[in-house]
This record gives C-alpha cells, structure tokens and sequence, in this order.
C-alpha cells in the first residue's frame, strides 16, 4: 500500500479499519499516560546538574529514556492533536490553538479512543488535550469526549492566586508571560495535586479491570506557580541566561529562526529577571515532579507495575534564553526536542538509554502494539517496540518538526548527527548544525562548501516528508 495517502484515504482507513481485536485474544494491558506541559529536557536523568527531578529520574532508571525524541509541532494543541490521532501537523491541518481536530479530521480514531473501543476503561485528568493555561484550568478546553470513558478537570488554588504573581512581562497574556509565584500552602492544594490525588483514586477503582488512564500536569507551563519549598530547592547563584549570539553569529540564522521571541533577546527583560524566571521554572519542573512520583508509588503500591506501560512525554520543549529565545515555537533543539520516558510493561531491560530519532508520533502505534491492539493502518509513526528491546537496535527513521511564520513555514529534520531546516521552502532561509561538534547550534553550516553533501542528503530527507504531506493535503 502507498504510504502517499490522501486525505479522503486517510479518513476511510480511520473509520474502517479500527480492527478491533476480541478481548480473548487481548492481553490484559494498562497504559498510565503522563503528559507535562512545557518540559523541556532539564531534567536530572537528561544530564541537568541544576535539576531537582527526582522521581521522573528514578522512572528513567525503571525503563527507557529516549534520548533524541522530538515533537511534531513546537505549540500546545498541534503537537497534542499529532500525538493524539497519530497524524502529523499538515494531515490534521491544526496550526494554531483554537479550532479542533474533529473539525478536520472528523472520523479519526484517537489513540485513547482505540483503548476503549477495546474495552478499556479510559479517564483523562487535567490536560491532555489543549487547555488554554491558565485561562482554560477548570474546564474542558478542546477535549474530547470519544475518547473517554471519565474526564475530570481539576482547579486549585494557583488559578485563584494569580494577583499574587510576580510577572516580568505585564504586557503579554498570563499564558506566555514570564511571571511566577513561590505559594503558600500544600501540594494538593495546587491544580497539579489534585491532578495526582484524582489519578490515584481512578487508579484505585479501577485497578481489576484494564484502563487507560492519562494524567494531564499543568506545569511547568507558565505561570511558574509552585509551593514556596520547591523554590528553596533551586540556588539563584548558580543559575546563569544563556548567552545571546553574537552579531557575526546572528548573521548566518536566518529572522524567521528568531522571530518567537517578540521583542529579542528575553522579551526585552532584564538579565537578573531571566535568572529568576529559569529559577522559577525549575521549582515547577520540581513540584510536578513530587506529583509523577505520588502517581508512580501508588501505580507500584497497586501493584499494577508488571501490567501496566507507564509513558512520560512532554508537548514540546521549551526555550530557556537559548538564542535570545523564551518558550517554545522555533526549530531549534530546545524547543523541538522533548523528554520521552517508557517503562513498566513491555521494558524488557530497564535503565537504558536510546539515542535513536524518534518522534512523538511514535507513541500511538507503541502503545497499540504493546498492548496487542490493531490500529488503523495510516498512522505515520512507527513502534517503539525494537528500541524498548534493544536501544542500540538499526532504526532508519528521523525526526521532523514544523511552525508557521506566515507565507514561510518552517519545517526540520533531525537525524542523530544534523538538523537542518527550511524556510518558506528555502527561500527565507536555510539552517544546518552539527550536533557532534556543536551542539548548542552556534554556528549554521548550511553555506559551508565541505558540508554541501550533508546538506544535500537531509534536504532528500525533508523532501521525502514534503512530498508526502502535500499528496495527504490533496
């Protein structure tokens, strides 16, 4: 069969071929699903020294930490609807933040969806779908309701706190402001705590019969609202913004790289606030970390460990000062690359590493196959299964990631060694870096005469994709 599907084709398969397999023949699997919202890769099991994580750290330790695993589009609800229904951005044609998969790709069997059609029980807590953060805390945001057998939207004290807030940047929306809060109060007085304290109890009630159960954190998202004892953890001292680029540097990337961050560098802040703003962040990544671990110990205390495939993936990354950047949006590996943690049923060896490709996309067709479940057949990622096996095992596929910018989207591909990127179809620019001998994308390569056969290899690559999606379009 083809794999340049249309979208008219894309759509029959989704509706005919759920192949439903009949519970005899299914094992009797889980799937706790953990989504976080704007972790990037500072992690403590990711190489982090300034990172307090460690209970995300000691899950890495109980499975399969991807080291190179990028999400499809760098912005809240396109890379959650890729994830979600298996498709990359340019099949569900959901760009921006307000218009639903469902009016796109209507018949779509999503991967929740698929569990319970199998007779799982299926529950979402908090964000798994986009929510508007903070506006949308409390409601459904652009959920689902085929996908779910429960949904429960929690809402805490952070949401009623945000006078509180100490916020750098008055003059942009609570949702992409550098603004914070070190707060009073318990963990489970927080919309992450109560996140975890409802996951636990559906875990609890619902532990004999098989589930799929996704925990849906607000944090790290800004605001950068966590416990007061979370900040403590974090030395101000030792916190240092990432360099800027230098005007010879700055002249080689091409605007559209730079244009996220409005104005640059730091959306115009001072040096001292960006310090305290990556402060901040870690003590969220901190708090939502102790939250992973409450769910964790009680998955364990259940004992629903061996039967259970437990996945830790975050929406995309996240832009620390890198490049003058904040937040997420570019094509750079701050912001493409993403923490993927699977452990639990299906580890055959945990504690190891995976420095494969991988993307987002992936999750789905890993999750199907590792619990024997047949997906449609149009799903454009691949099982994990192999790696999960052996990490080191052949794996030919690379990463892509996209953004719009107007007339000249982006687009990017990333193999172990290189990345390099395309504007506007070349036109507004073209990127290339080594991440052997650069990997803080210091120095674009793309115009280098002795890395023209590089170049010309990873523009077939992107081309490959392109070419693709363009035949889905149709």
């Amino acid at each position: 069969m083809s794999r340049n599907l249309n979208r008219r084709q894309l759509l029959q398969l989704g509706a005919a071929f759920p192949a439903i397999m009949t519970a005899q023949s299914r094992p009797q699997q889980n799937v706790l699903f953990i989504a976080l919202d704007d972790l990037n890769a500072h992690l403590g099991c990711y190489g982090d020294a300034l990172s307090q994580s460690p209970n995300i750290d000691d899950l890495a330790r109980s499975g399969v930490r991807f080291d190179r695993a990028y999400c499809q589009f760098p912005l809240c609800s396109p890379s959650r609807s890729s994830l979600m229904t298996g498709l990359r951005p340019d099949s569900t044609r959901i760009y921006e933040l307000t218009t639903h998969f469902r009016q796109t790709v209507p018949d779509a069997v999503t991967l929740p969806q698929l569990f319970k059609q199998n007779g799982h029980f299926t529950a979402r807590v908090g964000k798994i779908y986009h929510y508007g953060v903070p506006g949308d805390i409390g409601s459904c945001g652009l959920d689902d309701w085929k996908s779910w057998n429960q949904a429960v939207n929690p809402r805490g004290r952070d949401k009623d706190e945000e006078s509180l807030l100490t916020n750098y940047t008055p003059k942009r929306g609570l949702g992409s402001s550098l603004s914070f809060l070190a707060a009073e109060g318990a963990d489970e007085e927080q919309t992450d705590g109560i996140c975890a304290t409802e996951v636990i109890r559906l875990l609890e009630k619902h532990r004999n019969a098989p589930f799929f159960i996704a925990s849906g954190f607000y944090r790290p998202h800004c605001p950068y609202i966590a416990p007061k004892k979370y900040f403590d953890l974090h030395d101000l001292g030792r916190i240092r913004v990432p360099k800027v680029p230098t005007e010879a540097e700055r002249k080689l990337i091409p605007d559209n790289a730079l244009f996220s961050t409005r104005p640059w560098p730091w959306f115009g802040v001072a040096e001292s606030e960006a310090a305290k703003s990556i402060l901040a962040y870690h003590a969220s990544i901190s708090f939502v970390d102790a939250q992973v671990g409450r769910i964790v110990k009680a998955l364990r205390r259940l004992q629903l460990w061996e039967n259970t495939t437990v996945v830790l993936w975050s929406d995309n990354g996240y832009h620390l000062g890198e490049h003058g950047l904040w937040k997420k949006q570019s094509l750079f590996e701050n912001s493409a690359r993403v923490p993927l943690i699977i452990a639990g049923a299906g580890v055959t060896v945990p504690g190891r590493v995976c420095k494969r490709t991988v993307e987002l996309l992936d999750i789905y067709p890993t999750l199907a196959d590792l619990c024997g479940l047949s997906a449609a057949t149009h799903l454009e990622g691949a099982s994990l299964r192999p790696l999960l096996s052996d990490p080191s095992a052949e794996w030919k596929r690379p990463a892509y990631t996209q953004v719009k910018r107007g007339n000249a989207p982006g687009y990017s591909v990333r193999t172990e060694r290189w990345r390099y990127t395309e504007w506007g179809g070349g036109a507004s620019g073209l990127e290339l870096y080594d991440y052997e001998t650069d990997p803080e994308e210091q120095k674009n390569l793309v115009a280098v005469p002795e890395f023209q056969a590089v170049v010309s290899e990873m523009k077939g690559l992107l081309r490959r994709i392109a070419g693709s999606q363009r035949a889905n379009k149709r």
